[in-house]
């Protein structure tokens, strides 16, 4: 008796998404939006927070260094030993200068100001180049304000009778300054800043900037 080997020859059905490319990263006018930041979120919603590595491993390695120190010769001193010269002198000076003294005044300062500076990082988010976009409630992204503005450049080099135009995003308002080589200034101006509310409304920024629009001739 003989098989028929003209039957269907069974296969194994791929997942779908194991074949389909990575979706491509969003992009505006060629300049990549930044994924969501890593870091504390604001209480409100509002601006990312920074990580604050480097000071935060300055302030303990120093705080470290000094108590590592400090219990070595404690420990030494419980063990039989001498105090080492330096917690010696330290005592001495401690002990015989005067609160007015010129060096406790100058030491004073300096710790006052590495507190303020510290309490200054802990208060303020950070991340200042980065602008908050808005998105859904579990959702947080931002883009970065050189990359918003080189969008707004080219909004910016799209309106007629502009030759010239430069663009800064700061996170109080966006500067716009353009040349423009022919048609009404006032009219340049209102094109000008027309088209940069449109670019404003398309990165979906979480707060709205407010816009600094000048339009000039070039200068003869």
């Amino acid at each position: 008796m003989s098989h028929d080997s003209t039957g269907p020859v069974p296969t194994l059905e791929k997942n779908a998404s194991d074949s389909a490319p990575p979706a491509p990263s969003p992009r505006v006018d060629g300049a990549p939006y930044q994924p969501v930041q890593r870091g504390r979120e604001d209480g409100g919603g509002g601006r990312f927070w920074s990580a604050r590595r480097l000071p935060a491993l300055l302030a303990s390695l120093l705080a470290l260094v000094a108590c590592a120190l400090l219990l070595y010769d404690i420990v030494r001193v419980r063990a039989g030993s001498d105090a080492a010269s330096w917690r010696r002198n330290l005592a001495d000076e401690l002990s015989s200068r005067r609160l007015d003294d010129t060096v406790v005044i100058i030491a004073a300062i300096l710790a006052l100001l590495l507190g303020l500076w510290l309490l200054v990082l802990a208060l303020t988010p950070g991340l200042r180049s980065v602008l908050t976009m808005r998105g859904e409630p579990r959702v947080r992204a931002a883009v970065e304000r050189n990359a918003a503005a080189l969008v707004l450049r080219d909004r910016a080099m799209e309106v007629n009778g502009v030759r010239s135009a430069s663009v800064k995003v700061r996170r109080s308002g966006v500067r716009a300054r353009a040349e423009a080589h022919f048609g009404e200034l006032d009219a340049v101006r209102g094109e000008l800043t027309t088209a940069l509310q449109d670019g404003v409304q398309e990165l979906g920024l979480a707060r709205e900037p407010r816009l600094d629009v000048r339009v000039h001739r070039p200068k003869q």
